[in-house]
Formats: C-alpha cells, sequence, structure tokens
C-alpha cells in the first residue's frame, strides 16, 4: 500500500470521528453523502460517521465506497474504528484490539439446542478476516491485542450474556456494533477491511460508573496517531 492509498474510517457517531480526526492536523473538507457527512483529510483518510449499529454502518459505508467508486477514485483499505466492550481480564478498560476476526455474533436463530449461526442455516456468512500482515502490523505500531471483535445488535448488559458469548467465541477480546455492517460493505466492494476498538467499559453486567468513554477516545486517537506507517508500509499482495 502506498501513502496515496486512499483510507475509509468508518465509526459510529462524531465523537469517534472526531476522535480519529486529531491524528490528522490541517484543515478538512466536508463533503456530503447521502445520509452521512464524510470528512476529507490532507493525508488520504476519508472519516465517515457512518451510524450506530450494523445496518445503517454498512448502508453509510457502501454509500461513500459507491460514490468513490463512480468517481474513479476507489478506496483501497476500510477501517472500522470505534470504542466498545472488552472482555475481561484481556482486554482492560482504555486497551487496544484489533481485529483478527470480525463476528457478527447473534446473526442466526434460537433453538432448543441453542443458538445457531446463520452459515448453519445455509445463509450468508458471519466472520470476515482481516489482512494478517496488516493485523501484525497494527499490533506492532500501536501495542493493540489482536483477537475476534464480535459484532453484536444489542449490547451485552448481563454475566450471562457475556459467558454465553465467551463460550460461543473464546478468541472473543471486545464487542461493537458496526464492524461486521463495514467489513459486509467492504467485501461487497471487494476492498479490505481492518477493525479497530478502544475499550471504555467492561462486557457484561451494566455499569456507568465504570465506562472511561474519554479515556477510550483519547487511546483511539493515539492509536490512529501511530497508523499512518503501519498503512502506508502495507503491503496489499502479502496476503
Amino acid at each position: 500500500m502506498s501513502a496515496r492509498t486512499r483510507v475509509l474510517v468508518a465509526t459510529a457517531v462524531p465523537a469517534e470521528r472526531d476522535a480519529v480526526a486529531r491524528a490528522f492536523p490541517g484543515p478538512a473538507e466536508e463533503v456530503r453523502l447521502p445520509g452521512a457527512t464524510l470528512l476529507r483529510t490532507d493525508g488520504g483518510h476519508d472519516l465517515l460517521a457512518a451510524g450506530v449499529g450494523p445496518a445503517l454502518a454498512a448502508a453509510s459505508t457502501a454509500g461513500a465506497l459507491t460514490a468513490a467508486a463512480l468517481m474513479g477514485t476507489p478506496y483501497g483499505l476500510v477501517v472500522s474504528a470505534g470504542i466498545g466492550g472488552g472482555f475481561q481480564p484481556e482486554a482492560p478498560v482504555g486497551s487496544l484490539v484489533v481485529a483478527d476476526a470480525i463476528t457478527a455474533a447473534d446473526l442466526g436463530a434460537e433453538t432448543p439446542d441453542g443458538f445457531l449461526p446463520v452459515t448453519d442455516l445455509g445463509f450468508g456468512t458471519v466472520t470476515h478476516l482481516p489482512p494478517s500482515s496488516l493485523v501484525r502490523g497494527v499490533v506492532e505500531a500501536t501495542g493493540a491485542r489482536p483477537g475476534t471483535v464480535l459484532t453484536v445488535s444489542t449490547v451485552t448488559g448481563t454475566a450471562t450474556r457475556a459467558a454465553a458469548l465467551r463460550a460461543r467465541h473464546p478468541g472473543a477480546l471486545a464487542e461493537g456494533m458496526e464492524g461486521f455492517g463495514v467489513a459486509e460493505a467492504a467485501a461487497a466492494h471487494g476492498v479490505p477491511v481492518l477493525e479497530i476498538r478502544a475499550v471504555s467499559n467492561p462486557v457484561g453486567p451494566r455499569d456507568r460508573a465504570a465506562w472511561r468513554i474519554g479515556d477510550a477516545l483519547a487511546a483511539l486517537a493515539g492509536a490512529f496517531g501511530k497508523l499512518a506507517p503501519a498503512l502506508e508500509s502495507w503491503n496489499t499482495h502479502e496476503d
């Protein structure tokens, strides 16, 4: 990947987008898209607040990818970035997680024998795999922990559900609400995808007093400050 390769960074909300933007000083151009506003930086990174949840994130990301392709300036990489819950003790509050697998945790069916992923029903996919060489580069650049990042439509709020998710996905380190949707849009365009999460709270019982959203946003901003060399040096032919 060269420094001129265009990167689309999709966050859920403007606060996450603005945290990422701190890594790209200088003026940013606002670009209006259907249902969303994109910030275009001088460094070839476009920052999109794609919305909360996998459906809206997929729709907004797909719109941005389509617009770029129609203009003859397609993206070479899509990054889903934001804050999220971390499974304890492997992903403590304030730490960074980079997905080596982006998995839809609750896309499927409940049965008397337990949960079945949609793939067991004969449909679609539930996991997208980011390029392994790029994941290694992010780990080396930022110190992020590599592991599965789960995408959920309902944020986990009990110890029982947290334990059930870990039982089904032993490699899970974090959960968010957008990664799989962003990955689906990227896959439809044949563009590689990456997901990075800064941990703001433990996965499990909801305890707002224990959340550290400000610290997580600062960690996200710091990560992108270190990421540019890793993205620029990544060779798409290594995977």
